[in-house]
């Protein structure tokens, strides 16, 4: 199969979860998928797969420099399935954080719509959207906690 295929099939796959968790974050069917965690399960796979058929690539891989990681997205015929594996983790963990987030806020009462840049911010931009999430949250605790 090729990476591009991959690539296209994995990127869409994490559409539906993130535009559910948007626009109808209680619905039975939106917590069942996001906290099922099926479609990060999905990506954990393919990227293992990735990983292990390329063994070779990464056993060279100097991950304790920068360099070192340059190197391994160019390594020779590996990498667009290095680079998909890449992307697949940041998918497979902003996704999971998103499903954090929503579940936090619905504990704590936040209000869904101070949710959706944070959902927003954490799918274009991961720890953006995290930290929107906490400064979010604590404005949200000190208002109400000096309210009761």
């Amino acid at each position: 199969m090729q990476a591009e295929l991959v690539f296209n099939i994995f990127n869409t796959l994490i559409l539906p979860p993130w535009l559910l968790m948007v626009v109808a974050p209680r619905w039975w069917i939106t917590q069942k998928l996001v906290n099922s965690y099926i479609v990060p399960l999905a990506l954990a796979v393919a990227y293992v797969v990735i990983i292990f058929s390329n063994l070779q690539g990464i056993a060279s891989a100097d991950f304790g420099s920068l360099k070192g990681i340059q190197a391994l997205f160019v390594a020779a015929g590996g990498a667009p399935f290095f680079a998909a594996a890449a992307w697949f983790h940041y998918l497979a963990f902003d996704l999971l954080v998103g499903t954090w987030i929503l579940n936090d806020s619905q504990k704590t009462g936040i209000t869904h719509w101070l949710i959706i840049p944070c959902l927003f911010f954490t799918f274009m931009l991961g720890p953006t959207g995290f930290l929107l999430y906490h400064l979010i949250k604590w404005a949200y605790t000190q208002v109400v906690a000096k309210n009761e």
